[in-house]
């Protein structure tokens, strides 16, 4: 819509007395920079010394980054907005209002580009970081009763909820008991390092 406003305000621009719009612009920054402060804050704690790329893609809560660029796309046209307005009246040529209108709209379309990219993983279903991975192999790999840790699947349901299954080769001379009790120690050992890991199904092959 902002693409289109500034394609036909184009050919029947017009310029008119500016102090409303700047009032408008200066209460609608002011605000937009409170909710940005606000998401940057909590965006922060979520980076834990990674860079902000790095974050976004590892984060499994669109919710926080998702307000953060929202924010920056706003307050982005926000100053493109005051520009296109001062310059107009600065020469005296109502174009660059028109001009920052689809400047204006194409921030907003690469934002949301961006972002559906970012948490497209999500509603299909994103696997765990490689990290949660690696260390889930391990602590089964770990376990006296286990062979071979052979295949291991992950999903996302949320951002605290994770299904875990996994393909294990006991030692061949455990008993079905002994199995058992190994499922369920691995299970619990799982579940204390990684709290996020709610569903887990192990596969059991071994007695052969």
């Amino acid at each position: 819509m902002s693409v289109y406003e500034g394609v036909t305000h184009l050919p029947h621009a017009q310029l008119s007395d500016p102090t409303w719009n700047y009032v408008v612009l200066g209460v609608a920054f002011v605000f937009e920079s409170t909710s940005a402060y606000f998401a940057f804050k909590a965006f922060r704690r979520e980076m834990k010394g990674q860079g902000v790329i790095k974050t976004i893609r590892a984060s499994k809560d669109p919710t926080t980054f998702t307000v953060l660029f929202e924010d920056t796309a706003a307050l982005l046209g926000l100053v493109v907005a005051f520009l296109g307005i001062f310059f107009a009246h600065l020469f005296n040529n109502p174009y660059p209002d028109g001009v920052a209108s689809i400047v204006i709209g194409v921030i907003l379309a690469l934002v949301a580009a961006f972002l559906a990219y970012e948490s497209k993983g999500l509603l299909i279903g994103e696997a765990v970081d490689p990290e949660t991975l690696a260390s889930i192999r391990s602590i089964a790999g770990a376990d006296d009763a286990v062979e071979e840790v052979r295949k291991s699947l992950t999903m996302h349901f949320g951002p605290n909820d994770v299904l875990l299954t996994l393909d294990i080769r006991f030692k061949k001379e455990l008993s079905a008991e002994e199995i058992t009790m190994a499922v369920n120690r691995l299970e619990t050992k799982m579940r204390a390092r990684h709290p996020e890991i709610r569903h887990i199904f192990i596969e059991a092959k071994s007695l052969k």
